[in-house]
C-alpha cells in the first residue's frame, strides 16, 4: 500500500506542478520511453547473471508487500525457540532429532505455521540444532559460522536490489541519449517552421525528463526498498542466532529468547509480558 501511495505522491506532485504550465500531450513521447526504458532492461540484461534476472520479477513483488515480518511473527519465532530449548532442556538435544529431520511433518514446528512458510528460517534452525545434536558444543565457533552464513544470505538477498540500483544509476544517461537523439531528429528539420521546430525539442527535453524522473522517482526507490527487504530478513535470522548462542552457553529457556527478543527493534519486539502469555498460550510438544 505505502508503495502506491509514494508513487502518487512523486508523479502527482511532478506532474501537479507542471499542469498549470502546459500541456500532458508534450510529455507523451513513448518513442523517448522506449530509448530510455528499453535501453536501460538491456544493459540490466546484459550486465547480470541469469540467477539475478530469474529473482527479479520475484523480487520486485516484494516491494508492494512491505516489511517482510511484524511483531506477531516475530512473537510466533520467539515461542518456537522457547520450546525447542524447553525440549532440548528436558530430554537433551537428541530429543530434536526427529523433530529437526522432518520439520514440515513434525508436531511441535507445524504449530507455528507462519515459521514454517520461510523456508531460509526453517533451514537454518534445523541446520544449527542438528550441529547441536552431533556434538558441537563451542558457541566462539558457532557464532563464526553462523556469522559467516548470514553474511552469504545477506549477499544474497541483495544481489537483485543492488542490480536495480545500478539499473537506476544509468537512467539519466539513457535520458541524455534520447534527448541527443531528439536534438539529431530536430537538427535534420532545421528547415521547418517555428511551431514544428519546438515541438521536436520539447520532444527531445521529455527524454532528459523522463530518465531522471525514472531514476529518482521509481526505479532508485525501488532498489532502496529491495535492500530493506533484504536486511529485514537478516534481522530474523539474527533474532534465530541470538537465541541459539544463548542456548549454547547454557542458559534457561527463557533467557535465552530473551537474549533473542532484546535485538529487535521497538516496533517489532514483543514485550515480555507479550512473550510471556504466548509461550503459555502455545501447544505443548513433547
Amino acid at each position: 500500500m505505502f508503495f502506491f501511495i509514494g508513487l502518487a505522491v512523486v508523479f502527482g506532485s511532478v506532474l501537479g506542478g507542471y499542469l498549470p504550465h502546459g500541456s500532458f500531450s508534450a510529455l507523451n513521447q513513448p518513442l523517448e520511453f522506449l530509448i530510455i526504458f528499453g535501453g536501460a532492461t538491456g544493459a540490466y540484461i546484459i550486465a547480470n547473471p541469469s540467477a539475478v534476472l530469474g529473482k527479479t520479477l520475484k523480487h520486485l513483488g516484494r516491494v508492494m508487500k512491505g516489511a517482510p515480518f511484524k511483531k506477531s511473527e516475530y512473537l510466533e519465532l520467539l515461542v518456537l525457540q522457547y520450546r525447542l530449548f524447553r525440549l532440548a532442556k528436558a530430554k537433551g538435544m537428541l530429543a530434536l532429532e526427529a523433530h529437526i529431520e522432518g520439520p514440515f511433518e513434525s508436531a511441535l514446528f507445524t504449530a507455528f505455521p507462519g515459521f514454517l512458510k520461510n523456508t531460509r528460517a526453517v533451514e537454518f534452525v534445523c541446520d544449527y540444532l542438528r550441529l547441536m545434536t552431533m556434538g558441537t558444543d563451542n558457541p566462539h565457533e558457532m557464532e563464526t559460522l553462523i556469522d559467516e552464513d548470514i553474511e552469504a544470505h545477506l549477499a544474497e538477498g541483495h544481489h537483485v536490489a543492488h542490480a536495480i540500483t545500478a539499473m537506476s544509476d544509468g537512467l539519466p544517461a539513457f535520458g541524455i541519449i534520447a534527448a541527443v537523439l531528439g536534438v539529431i531528429v530536430t537538427m535534420s528539420s532545421i528547415t521547418e517552421p517555428p511551431e514544428v521546430l519546438g515541438g521536436l525539442i520539447a520532444g527531445a527535453l521529455v527524454g532528459t525528463f523522463l530518465g531522471i524522473l525514472l531514476a529518482y522517482g521509481l526505479i532508485g526507490p525501488i532498489g532502496k526498498s529491495l535492500e530493506n527487504y533484504a536486511n529485514a530478513e537478516i534481522k530474523y535470522l539474527h533474532c534465530i542466532k541470538a537465541g541459539l548462542l544463548a542456548h549454547m552457553s547454557g542458559y534457561a529457556p527463557a533467557v535465552s529468547v530473551e537474549f533473542a527478543r532484546k535485538i529487535l527493534e521497538t516496533h517489532e519486539r514483543p514485550t515480555f509480558g507479550e512473550l510471556e502469555a504466548a509461550v503459555q498460550e502455545a501447544p505443548q510438544v513433547s
